[in-house]
């Protein structure tokens, strides 16, 4: 009978820990949408903003970097969303992993 109310209570601690880690996860979540990070290339030329999802949220081309034909444009273009894309998965697995730093599974 002991071992079972151990068991339940075992259970219990590992159930509050779970919503605890959920909570911590919507937040977590919650702050990525709401952050920005911003990248540009081509000396400004090119400018990329995404969100902590890797999202984005906003390109800016000037105009008179277009007049510089695709075998320019699009070389920045990508170095720029790659970057951005790099970024947000870095503070992606960084924010994920506090989130998720005192959940301990028991017997592992």
């Amino acid at each position: 009978m002991q071992n079972l109310r151990d068991t339940m209570a075992g259970v219990g601690k590992l159930l509050k820990q779970a919503q605890k880690m959920q909570k911590g996860i919507a937040e977590a979540q919650q702050r990525l949408a709401d952050e920005r990070i911003e990248v540009s290339h081509g000396g400004g030329a090119v400018k990329v903003v995404v969100d902590g999802h890797g999202r984005i949220q906003a390109l800016t081309l000037h105009p008179d970097f277009l007049k510089e034909g695709a075998t320019v444009v699009e070389p920045a273009l990508v170095a720029a969303l790659q970057e951005a894309a790099d970024r947000a998965r870095a503070l992606h697995e960084a924010t994920m992993s506090k989130a998720t730093a005192g959940f301990q599974l028991p017997g592992l």
